[in-house]
Formats: structure tokens, C-alpha cells, sequence
């Protein structure tokens, strides 16, 4: 199939109040421009460096949202435009984005990354880091970023028990948040898990190969 056909087949599968963000890493500009054509308007890059390239040659009606590791010292180049950073696993990394947003009287809305899988490749914070973070920011340390829910990936397993159980753990937390503020997303499935990850509550997927295509990984 091609980019459009993907496209509707992907939205088809979406419940009326899931979110689509189009994970367009290492795609050209010109695929995320015929997505955008068709309507879509969120979209998911893994590198600042490739999101600065995109972001002066796209519509300006893009929310960007940042889903990869994120350092610190990067912040500042996206701090101007981005929509969410959906990949906050560190307290040094929020205050970094809090100082940012301030700069240019933004609130940047921010997704704090439960590590959920049992990868070691994988980054987020700890539960009960998570939940100390959260409670700094109910208590106004933060003025500048809204922490508006939670993202996680699950281990990339075929076992979908495994993939489930983790995404469970994810909505579990989430829900424990939400009792102390309404929270907006919970970011979780990918192209090959969605639908276990909308099962298991998720408001928000992220999918990229189902849309696009296979990546280049030589980039």
C-alpha cells in the first residue's frame, strides 16, 4: 500500500477519541507533507537535529511532539515551536525545559516516560520517581511546562501478555495521577502494539513504519 492508503487504514482502525501522532523519523519532508495534506496535523520526530531540518519547511499548523530521548543541552533548540515533549524521564531534563519555555513565554506541555518494559535499553523514570515529580509540580515548581499525562513503550516482544500487563501498569499510574489532576494523554502502542495499547486505555499512539513505510536506518 502506499502513504495515503496507510494513512486510512490506520485512522480507520482509531476510536473517535484517539490521538494520531505520525512518527515521521528519518522520512523526508515531502511524505510528511502528503500525510499532512490528508489531514493530519500531529507529528512525532525522534531527534532535535531532524526536527529543526523539518520544522522551517512545513506548515506551521504542525504540533510537533519530541518522543525520543531528549537531552538537556538540546532543549533549547526546539523550546520555540515544539507542541509536547512526550519524553521527560528526569528531573534535570524538566527543570531544563521549564528554564527554555520561559525564554519565550511559553508553556510547553510535557509527558513524563514511565520505564514500563523490562528492557534495559529502554529510558523513563521509575514509578515513584514519577509521582514525586508530579507532586513538585502540583506544589508550582514548574511554572512553565504542563505535565499534561504519561508515555511508556513496552518491551518489543511478541509475547502479547507481556505487552499488555506492562501497558496496565502504565494506565494504572495514570489513573492514580489523574485522581490529583485531570490529565489529557496517555501516550502508548506503537505500529506493531496499538491495538493492545488502545485496548488497554491509551488515548494517544504513536505510529510510524504502518503510515510511512519501513525506515531508513542509514540515516
Amino acid at each position: 500500500m502506499n502513504i495515503q492508503e496507510n494513512y486510512n487504514d490506520i485512522k480507520s482502525q482509531l476510536p473517535g477519541n484517539v490521538q494520531l501522532v505520525a512518527v515521521s523519523k528519518t522520512h523526508p519532508v515531502s511524505a510528511i507533507q502528503e500525510v499532512y495534506d490528508l489531514g493530519q496535523r500531529v507529528f512525532g520526530e525522534n531527534k532535535v537535529q531532524e526536527l529543526t531540518e523539518k520544522y522551517p519547511l512545513l506548515p506551521k499548523d504542525i504540533q510537533w511532539h519530541l518522543i525520543g530521548h531528549l537531552q538537556t543541552n538540546k532543549v533549547k533548540y526546539i523550546a520555540e515551536f515544539v507542541n509536547t515533549i512526550q519524553s521527560v524521564d528526569s528531573e534535570k531534563l524538566l527543570k531544563e525545559i521549564n528554564k527554555e519555555a520561559a525564554k519565550y513565554n511559553r508553556t510547553i506541555k510535557v509527558l513524563l516516560q514511565i520505564k514500563i518494559a523490562e528492557e534495559d535499553s529502554k529510558f523513563g523514570l521509575e514509578i515513584n520517581e514519577a509521582k514525586d515529580l508530579f507532586q513538585k509540580y502540583l506544589d508550582g515548581e514548574f511554572s512553565s511546562i504542563e505535565i499534561t499525562g504519561l508515555m511508556g513503550m513496552a518491551t518489543f516482544t511478541d509475547d502479547e501478555n507481556q505487552i499488555r500487563k506492562e501497558f496496565l501498569v502504565l494506565k494504572r499510574v495514570f489513573d492514580e495521577l489523574n485522581q490529583l489532576k485531570t490529565l489529557e494523554t496517555l501516550s502508548m502502542g506503537m505500529s506493531d502494539d496499538f491495538p493492545i495499547a488502545i485496548d488497554c486505555g491509551a488515548n494517544s499512539v504513536r505510529v510510524g513504519s504502518a503510515i510511512f513505510g519501513r525506515r531508513d536506518y542509514s540515516k
